[in-house]
């Protein structure tokens, strides 16, 4: 089943996804859309000597990204996009909602 999850402004996104994945039961999922915009917060990537490069951020992005929750961890791949400058992509590890996101999630089985 299809969930849909809003998170408001000044909200931690990655925070209220988990708290409202484990209010309506949502252990394992498909995170099939998320969209909205975030104005601070914490991106990584994995570098090619094996360790990961964190971005944190602190201005106006619009954001686009997928992902999962498997037995109640999120795990985010994110796209974000300003005005000036290049995108930022990455794992979203943290990001405050300004002004809305929504997060729409397929519940499904536990992963094996």
């Amino acid at each position: 089943m299809m969930k849909v999850f809003t998170v408001h402004e000044g909200e931690e996104l990655i925070a209220s996804l988990r708290r409202q994945a484990a209010e309506h039961g949502v252990v394992n999922g498909a995170v099939v859309s998320l969209v909205g915009g975030v104005d601070e917060g914490d991106i990584s990537m994995p570098a090619k000597d094996g360790t990961d490069v964190k971005s944190e951020f602190s201005q106006q992005f619009e954001l686009t990204g997928t992902g999962e929750i498997v037995d109640g961890k999120i795990h985010v791949h994110a796209a974000l996009g300003r005005d000036e400058g290049g995108p930022l992509v990455g794992h979203l590890l943290r990001a405050r909602v300004n002004p809305v996101a929504r997060i729409y999630v397929l519940a499904v089985p536990p992963v094996e």
